[in-house]
């Protein structure tokens, strides 16, 4: 067994919708793994399994911060800027988190099914218009999150064409890392714009609230434009590229659709089965011990690296019986999608709301949705932080 184990990371999917089956023999034969990582050449603990995963997440001496020295891969990202608030610990995550967290809180959430509903169904209705075949990442799961962000954040309508012409580069596999930085660049610089409008002249949305109340938290303008960016691009990726895998999963469990037609009180159990089958966050998340600290017996020093794999602990035997089968009754789904601890997902309420809505409405409205070719002819993200399609054509 010991010849098998993974020398390097990331490890190959050998099914796309499935995490390397090597991650099954880890967790049923050791927990802490060391391996070297292809990004850098760095060697890190890898995290297989659902308890020490929590462990690790929960506990403050693993730190999130990029800049610190043993960071796994510290050098193939650049240093935070301000208000990002997800590559940094507290006292400073705290500070930055709290100002937006009230408006992820579930009344707040709520408020906006309206408006994703509408969305959704303006997108469905272009899809059906555009005729069949049609590529859903195209036609809904990379305008959704986008649109939705843009709700949320105040953006104006007739602004809103260009945050979708600036996510559809950052989704482009094809378009050059230059090219796509440039578009990050010029999304910084519209949103720092739209935070001094916000400023001057507020609104009912989050911009505003969170301009409004900068002295209670200390932030600066830098920091409410990070923030914002933050808010975008992290919220942007994700979701589009879970609506997509999802979508194809659900595709290929055709009795799981039936059942969410015939009863729709089903849809929040498909959301978060479907989050822990299909865990987008496919390199993980990646800390640095600050103290030494031991982890499922394993003693991990104070300046090494972990990376906790997300797909790995939610295909945990221990934590989930049958965890390869799609079940959208399972009774207990404490899954870890949106990680766990100080950083768990400040989001994670709007991402159920908008695959919730979508996908309550999506297999309604179009009943005889399906794939238009074989599984091995969609082309899938195999080599990005994030897991998901380039694109998944359909027909109906």
């Amino acid at each position: 067994m010991e010849a098998n184990l993974p020398t390097s990371y990331p490890v190959p999917r050998t099914c796309p919708l499935d995490p390397a089956p090597v991650f099954g023999s880890l967790r049923e034969n050791r927990r802490l793994h060391r391996v070297r990582l292809d990004f850098d050449g760095s060697e890190v603990w890898l995290v297989t399994r659902h308890s020490d995963a929590r462990a690790v997440l929960s506990d403050e001496r693993f730190s999130s911060d990029f800049s610190r020295e043993g960071f796994p891969a510290r050098m193939t990202v650049q240093p935070p800027g301000p208000g990002t608030f997800i590559r940094m610990d507290p006292p400073e995550h705290s500070r930055l988190r709290r100002a937006v967290v009230d408006e992820f809180k579930r009344k707040r959430v709520e408020a906006l099914r309206p408006a994703v509903q509408t969305i959704v169904d303006d997108l469905i209705d272009s899809m059906l218009k555009s005729g069949s075949p049609a590529d859903l990442v195209q036609c809904i799961a990379l305008p959704l999150p986008t649109l939705v962000i843009c709700e949320l954040l105040g953006v104006p309508y007739t602004d809103r064409h260009f945050f979708q012409e600036c996510t559809g580069v950052i989704g482009d596999h094809s378009a050059t890392p230059a090219r796509r930085q440039v578009v990050r660049d010029e999304l910084r610089a519209y949103i720092d714009r739209l935070v001094g409008r916000k400023t001057e002249h507020p609104e009912d949305d989050l911009l505003s609230r969170v301009a409004a109340e900068r002295d209670r938290d200390h932030l600066t303008h830098d920091e409410i434009v990070g923030i914002a960016t933050l808010l975008m691009i992290a919220g942007f990726e994700t979701i589009a590229n879970q609506i997509g895998v999802g979508t194809l999963t659900l595709l290929r469990h055709p009795e799981q659709i039936r059942a969410l037609r015939a009863d729709p009180s089903l849809v929040p159990g498909v959301v978060e089965e479907t989050l822990r089958h299909q865990t987008v966050i496919d390199y993980g998340l990646r800390r640095v011990a600050v103290q030494d600290v031991e982890i499922a017996g394993q003693t991990i020093r104070a300046g090494e690296g972990v990376v906790v794999v997300l797909a790995s602990a939610n295909r945990d035997e221990d934590a989930f019986p049958d965890p390869e089968r799609l079940d959208p009754r399972r009774e207990a789904n404490e899954h870890l999608a949106f990680g766990h601890g100080l950083h768990q997902c400040v989001g994670q309420l709007l991402a159920r709301l908008q695959l919730g809505v979508l996908w309550g409405t999506l297999f309604t409205r179009v009943p005889t949705l399906r794939t238009a070719v074989p599984l091995e002819e969609i082309p899938f993200r195999t080599d990005m932080f994030v897991h998901g399609v380039h694109a998944l054509p359909v027909t109906w």
